[in-house]
């Protein structure tokens, strides 16, 4: 059974900063891309960002040089360095995987919030 499990989320003010995590089990991490995803209240889900297999990494516009993405297969986790963050930057944030070879992301965690106050 598969499980992503993100943590790390909580809330700090304008210009702060948080690092979340997502430890993934039950798969075979290194073959899997990963990406963070966000859903802010009456808004639909947005990718944030996200990783391949070898590393080659994708930025949504709002987050490009505040975002950072990265992985460590020897510990199946992914991370997600935000700083400088902004009240629009409050969402509750999701980490995904899928194959390398598939355009769809398969599998879901069950969200960290993230909020920032201005």
């Amino acid at each position: 059974q598969v499980q992503l499990v993100e943590s790390g989320g909580g809330s700090v003010q304008s210009g702060g900063s948080l690092r979340l995590s997502c430890v993934a089990s039950g798969l075979i991490y290194s073959t899997h891309s990963m990406g963070w995803f966000r859903q802010a209240p009456g808004k639909e889900r947005e990718g944030v960002a996200n990783i391949s297999i070898a590393g080659n990494t994708n930025y949504e516009d709002s987050v490009m040089g505040r975002f950072t993405i990265s992985r460590d297969n020897a510990k199946n986790t992914l991370y997600l360095q935000m700083n400088n963050l902004k009240p629009e930057d409050t969402a509750m944030y999701y980490c995904a995987a899928r194959k390398f070879y598939s355009s769809d992301f398969r599998y879901w965690g069950q969200g960290t919030q993230v909020t920032v106050s201005s």
